[in-house]
């Protein structure tokens, strides 16, 4: 039986980053578009060029960087976003424009406040305006999940006689059943008179934890692209997670006729870039991709596994990129390896003195532990040499904490470059030096979440921190890395606030109407 080519439509850096906090800048996209190349996805969607101006700048540096995937802008069915996305776009090898309408009743009547006709009419005059910059044109239907099977029916054959020759079935609120989704996908393929001229695509969200499962059924009735993100990341409950796609269409070879061009040993350096960059750990039982992944602890299982392997694993770990990946270099060692290193991962330096930085924070790392992982590097990568636009900076920190004690925090910081200092007791000591920060700077925020993750094994691994804090219903994600984590806590707060100092001029597609 010949298999059938599975599009893998990668939308960690548009639809991924509408999960609250994760948004990312200009350089962290281009770091993960980097990797996801690597990772031979077919189509990157690199954000939506409409939403701000930092949005389109990102599109056109992953555009321009890009050369072996094809890159993508989302767009409303709007000339202006269609524009705006082509001109993002102009410079990459391969661009395909997505633009997308509402097909629902519930959508067309009480967020588009249109009617079906003019639905079709948007739909069919957005198309045809994208044509006029590009033959790859992808065109999805905004809940299709919800959408009358008739309209839906319409409105495709519409948009291929229109030139979309991708169409996306997108289940936006995850509200489907894998029997009823594939079923769906079966239908259309069977009425749309001219389905043969387009892929169908689908995109599901993960709100009844069906996202994979829902796919799936769709690639078994006919879809032959699906959308999906590293680590599952997206809005809400996220989206259906790239990696365990495609493991369980490799693994499963005897009941699905695709394959995909993944190469699946990038899989988990992407999984941990990612989650390096928008602070979103990997549980440790993530199918693929956790710690736990391919950890045996029951001794039935550990015995089995040593006398054959294939027992109880359906796949190997070296082939998804767990690896040891060690990388030890010290003091010693010049910047060539260090490059040499961070462009296998994937990472490149636009200025030598963006690596010089990275090399004398790479430096000090390497007088407090022995040993650098990849997973260091990504971190030193990640925290960034402060902006000059930064407000808060961390000078000096001194904590006591000792039992019997109200452990007691004294931090300075340089706030719009005036020197500062702060101090305060608390119930332990990284709530003392929040407290201490916030004498100085009063910020007004929540703080949602204070997560700590090591990077590496061992007692002498950096700490990577997630904060999350909100204000004024705005929610902004720090991270911050040390072998210290009472230092690497503060980084982390630090970073937050500094991010709450940037004006969110970002604009949600799929708040206004189209």
């Amino acid at each position: 039986m010949s298999q059938d080519a599975l599009i893998i439509f990668d939308t960690t850096l548009r639809d991924g980053e509408q999960s609250p906090g994760a948004s990312m800048t200009r350089d962290e996209k281009l770091r993960i578009a980097h990797l996801l190349e690597k990772l031979r996805v077919d189509v990157i969607e690199a954000g939506f060029p409409a939403a701000s101006p930092g949005d389109f700048e990102a599109v056109r540096a992953v555009a321009r960087a890009v050369k072996d995937s094809r890159v993508c802008g989302l767009t409303r069915a709007r000339a202006e976003d269609i524009d705006r996305a082509a001109e993002a776009l102009k410079d990459a090898v391969a661009p395909r424009i997505h633009t997308f309408i509402a097909t629902s009743s519930i959508h067309m009547q009480h967020k588009l406040r249109m009617s079906p006709d003019q639905v079709v009419e948007h739909a069919v005059a957005a198309i045809r305006h994208a044509r006029n910059y590009t033959d790859d044109v992808e065109f999805s239907a905004e809940d299709a999940g919800r959408s009358e099977i008739d309209f839906l029916c319409r409105v495709i054959e519409a948009a291929i006689d229109a030139g979309a020759r991708t169409i996306n079935i997108p289940d936006t609120v995850g509200y489907a059943i894998p029997e009823q989704f594939g079923a769906t996908i079966a239908t259309l393929l069977e009425r749309v008179p001219n389905a043969d001229k387009a892929v169908f695509s689908v995109h599901c969200h993960n709100d009844l934890g069906l996202a994979v499962a829902n796919s799936l059924a769709a690639v078994l009735n006919g879809a032959r692209q699906v959308e999906c993100t590293i680590n599952a990341l997206g809005e809400r409950a996220g989206n259906a997670s790239l990696e365990e796609i495609v493991m369980a269409v490799r693994t499963r070879q005897d009941i699905f006729p695709v394959e995909t061009r993944i190469d699946a040993t990038q899989i988990v350096p992407c999984s941990r870039l990612v989650s390096n960059v928008t602070g979103f750990p990997v549980q440790p039982n993530k199918a693929i991709v956790g710690a736990n992944a391919f950890a045996h602890e029951s001794g039935i299982h550990q015995d089995g596994v040593l006398k054959h392997r294939d027992t109880y694993e359906i796949m190997r770990a070296e082939d998804v990129g767990w690896s040891a990946n060690r990388m030890v270099l010290g003091k010693h060692s010049g910047r060539n390896a260090l490059r040499s290193r961070l462009l296998e991962l994937g990472i490149e330096f636009e200025t030598a003195a963006e690596l010089d930085e990275v090399f004398a924070r790479f430096k000090d790392l390497a007088d407090k532990k022995h040993d650098i992982f990849d997973e260091d590097l990504q971190a030193l990568v990640s925290e960034a040499a402060p902006e000059a636009s930064d407000r808060y900076r961390l000078k000096f920190l001194r904590v006591c904490s000792e039992t019997g004690t109200t452990p007691h925090a004294e931090v300075h910081l340089e706030v719009d470059g005036e020197a500062l200092s702060g101090s305060a007791d608390g119930g332990g000591p990284v709530d003392a030096s929040f407290q201490a920060v916030e004498s100085m700077v009063n910020s007004g925020t929540e703080l949602l979440l204070y997560s700590v993750n090591n990077i590496t094994s061992g007692t002498d691994a950096q700490g990577e921190v997630t904060v999350r804090l909100s204000r004024a219903g705005r929610i902004v994600n720090g991270q911050g890395a040390d072998t210290d984590i009472v230092i690497a806590s503060v980084k982390a707060y630090l970073n937050a606030l500094n991010r709450l100092t940037v004006p969110p001029a970002r604009a949600h597609p799929q708040h206004d109407g189209v």
